[in-house]
């Protein structure tokens, strides 16, 4: 509304007595127009209705006789009403039986409808039915445009537009005649205000006209003009005096905003370089804010060696650098210091040379030459000690001012304390990274520690499951002779399983400890280990891939006359089924893995010249690895798969492949597959193979076996029992032993006694302490889980006459027995 308070009175009185006559007829115009609009739509309702119904009597005669050609023709007459769009006529079962569309492309209903009228997108639908004698002959619809409503109002429009025109004439006329009394004195009033305002003179005054208001006014106005002309002459006094004050206020201010404006650039400068950690950092971020915030048109920052004497240039403003290079002051230049400026800078002195045109030392002359003129020098002190300096110049002579240099040295103070404890944080995140990785290798060792206690603790457990499975199936090979050759295959491969089972939990605390001095190495055929595993895992490789839809293709390539390595079967094949297990996690979309041997020919660590070696090879198309996987892909609880992965699996391939002697090689690439080398020395050709041929079971014994686990007990009295040994049992340590002590006083005594080392209350070194004690010729056979790494460590009782792993095996059991007889049973 600012555009209205701008108007003069007269006009905008003018304007009021418009816009209210307007207001008015507007108000009575739209009245009346929503009044003929509700009014011609009622109308038009009426009308198409009684249409709709006259149509629908002449056509009742077609419908009656299903004659559509008559009630098209009749439907047809319809044309003569121009606001008529579209009729339909519809069967007594609502189907449409006839219409008539003036324009083509108009949407006929297919269905009728429910009789009514609607008014819908700008036009009114009618729905009739058509009745004779009571009964719907079927229904009529005609749909009319509202042409006629937009022509009534356009009429109305015109008519009220014309009314406004004239009112609007009328009332300018009367206004312009009306308000000449109320606008006269105030526009004089006005005038007078105006003279005073652009001319100063406020002995001007406004005619008195008439009473009244806008009487009172006026006097009131002139009243006030005498007041001001009086206080004016006051005021003129006072303001030479307020002038002289508030000149010499100003020039305070001044100063002030000129402390306060480089109080303002230091902290900003500070600021910035509070957030850098890094010596170099902070002096590029200060040599960058003093060539934008002071500014200068040359800045660097020197560091200073006390023991040469010498500066050396360490940062260089951006702006600066196109001078620096002329100056021969790029990074790391040297800067000699003599008898100048520079040598009273580094004693701790701010060194200020307004025109150094006039200074005759190298350093100036070698700035000025560069067209510098004004130079300051600030030293960077941290504890006393000068350690570099801050250096500003500018083309002008005499352009720093004394707070400038003071804003110099303030910024110089900041910089070394910056600097100083950018030193600090490098030489502690330095100590932190040591300190780190220290803590790292302690936490590593600490998590290898702690697998192997896990895994001693859960191998007792584990050996005692799977105990009677090895025993039975060890009896079933070789004393049921009517298997068939299928279930005798597949006996040994679960045979082969339960030995795997043993051979990998005894290995989980230790996998990169040496081979046990148990573990004996036997020459082996890896196309016969190949071939095993292979069976062993084509659920992995097969069956699970296929039921998501995945195909990995096979692929054996092993050479044929294979050289025999030497080694331990369990562990090699382990390693192989691992290297499987790899490579088709490394294929989620299907690919092919390839088992590969052959051999070559190697020159061994040590060696003098090239030897037989054999290879096999793990091979697969998968996703391949980076650089960074492969450097530590041998590296323990480290994994690529997520949750999915523990991180041990080729930590465990390579202890093997270290216990062996041989070496292992990796061949990978992103998206082009893996390729994983074991390489073995071949075994020389006069080493026989470890015999697997049954033992004739020793004479017979009476034998007390004392285990506290109920299925391995019965399973080793089975077994015994079957070699024909007279065998009792106890299910813990304290009754084995009563037991014992009873057999000897009924003068039927044990021949062996066989006991098992974790048991809870007594344990296996207990039994066998009371047992010598009772008996010291009667031989004791330690059954445990630990049984390797007890001879490996040399922690053997000495009460213990033999030592047993568990699972145990049959051949082990009866050699044990036959090696511990000294005297037949009573």
């Amino acid at each position: 509304m600012n555009w209205f308070h701008a108007f003069p009175i007269r006009r905008k009185l003018t304007w009021i007595i418009l816009l209210i006559c307007g207001l008015v007829l507007l108000l009575a115009a739209s009245g009346i127009a929503i009044y003929e609009v509700f009014a011609f739509r009622r109308a038009l309702v009426r009308d198409t209705a009684v249409l709709a119904d006259v149509v629908g009597t002449n056509v009742s005669g077609a419908l009656a006789f299903a004659d559509d050609d008559a009630a098209r023709t009749a439907l047809a007459a319809l044309r003569s009403e121009e606001h008529v769009v579209v009729a339909a006529l519809y069967d007594d079962k609502g189907a449409l039986f006839a219409q008539y569309v003036r324009e083509p492309g108009r949407a006929v209903p297919p269905q009728a409808g429910m009789p009514g009228a609607k008014y819908a997108n700008g036009r009114l639908a009618i729905i009739r039915p058509i009745r004779h004698q009571d009964r719907q002959l079927g229904t009529i619809y005609v749909r009319v445009d509202l042409g006629g409503i937009n022509e009534r109002l356009m009429v109305f429009g015109g008519i009220v537009l014309l009314i406004l025109v004239l009112a609007g004439l009328v009332a300018v006329a009367l206004a312009s005649w009306l308000q000449r009394p109320i606008t006269g004195p105030i526009l004089e009033l006005a005038e007078t205000a105006k003279r005073v305002s652009e001319r100063k003179d406020f002995s001007v005054r406004a005619p008195q006209g008439v009473g009244g208001e806008i009487g009172t006014l006026t006097s009131a106005f002139n009243e006030m003009l005498r007041g001001i002309e009086e206080r004016r002459a006051a005021l003129v006094a006072a303001n030479e005096q307020l002038r002289t004050e508030i000149a010499e206020r100003q020039q305070a201010e001044a100063r002030v905003m000129a402390q306060v404006a480089r109080l303002a650039q230091l902290n900003l400068i500070t600021r910035a370089i509070a957030e850098r950690q890094d010596v170099e950092s902070v002096f590029q971020t200060t040599v960058g804010n003093l060539e934008d915030q002071l500014p200068v048109d040359f800045s660097c920052v020197c560091l200073y060696d006390v023991e040469r004497a010498v500066l050396s240039v360490a940062s260089v403003g951006t702006r600066s650098a196109a001078l620096a290079g002329e100056l021969g002051m790029t990074a790391s230049a040297p800067i000699a210091i003599d008898q100048n400026g520079l040598s009273r800078c580094v004693r701790g002195e701010l060194v200020y040379e307004p025109d150094i045109a006039t200074v005759p030392m190298p350093f100036p002359r070698r700035l000025h030459a560069a067209g510098l003129r004004a130079l300051v020098m600030a030293p960077l002190l941290v504890e006393s000690r000068v350690f570099g300096v801050l250096v500003a110049a500018r083309r002008e002579p005499f352009s720093f001012s004394s707070g400038d240099c003071e804003f110099l040295q303030q910024l110089s103070e900041h910089v070394a304390l910056s600097a100083h404890q950018g030193q600090l944080y490098t030489a502690l995140q330095r100590a932190y990274d040591d300190l780190q990785r220290t803590q790292q290798a302690i936490m590593q060792q600490e998590r290898l520690r702690a697998l192997g206690q896990m895994a001693s603790g859960i191998a007792h457990d584990i050996n005692n499951a799977i105990s009677p499975v090895s025993l039975y199936i060890e009896a079933m090979l070789e004393k049921e002779t009517h298997l068939s050759e299928q279930a005798r295959e597949r006996l040994t491969i679960v045979q082969r399983a339960v030995d795997d089972v043993a051979q990998t939990v005894s290995r989980m605390r230790e996998f990169y400890r040496q081979r046990a001095p148990a573990q004996m190495l036997v020459r082996i055929s890896l196309n016969r280990i190949a071939e095993q595993v292979v069976d062993l895992t084509k659920a992995r490789w097969l069956d699970m891939p296929q039921q998501r839809g995945v195909v990995i293709k096979l692929e054996r390539e092993l050479a044929p006359e294979l050289p025999a390595i030497k080694g331990v079967e369990s562990e090699i094949r382990e390693a192989l089924t691992n290297l499987i297990f790899n490579a088709v996690d490394a294929m989620p979309r299907g690919g092919v893995l390839t088992v590969r041997t052959r051999t070559l020919e190697r020159t061994a660590k040590g060696a003098r010249k090239p030897s037989p070696h054999v290879a096999i090879e793990i091979a697969d198309t998968g996703t391949g690895m980076d650089a960074e996987t492969l450097r530590r892909c041998f590296e323990p609880f480290f994994t690529t798969k997520g949750e999915r992965g523990t991180g041990l699996g080729l930590a465990m391939v390579y202890g093997i492949v270290q216990r062996h002697a041989a070496d292992i090689e990796i061949d990978s690439a992103p998206e082009r597959g893996t390729t994983v080398r074991l390489i073995f020395a071949a075994a020389l050709a006069r080493e026989e193979l470890f015999d697997p041929r049954p033992q004739t079971p020793p004479a017979r014994l009476r034998v007390l076996v004392i285990d506290d686990d109920p299925m391995l007990l019965k399973s080793l009295r089975d077994i015994l029992e079957s070699d024909g040994h007279v065998v009792a049992t106890s299910t813990g340590g304290q009754d084995g032993i009563n037991q014992f002590v009873d057999a000897r006083a009924a003068e039927e005594p044990f021949d062996v006694v066989i006991t098992d080392l974790g048991m809870p209350y007594v344990d296996g070194r207990k039994v066998a302490t009371a047992v010598k004690a009772a008996a010291p010729e009667t031989p004791v056979l330690l059954l445990t889980g630990w049984g390797h790494r007890l001879l490996a460590d040399g922690d053997l009782p000495a009460e213990v006459d033999r030592v047993l792993s568990k699972p145990p095996k049959l051949r082990e059991l009866r050699e044990a027995l036959a090696a511990v007889r000294t005297a037949p049973a009573a």
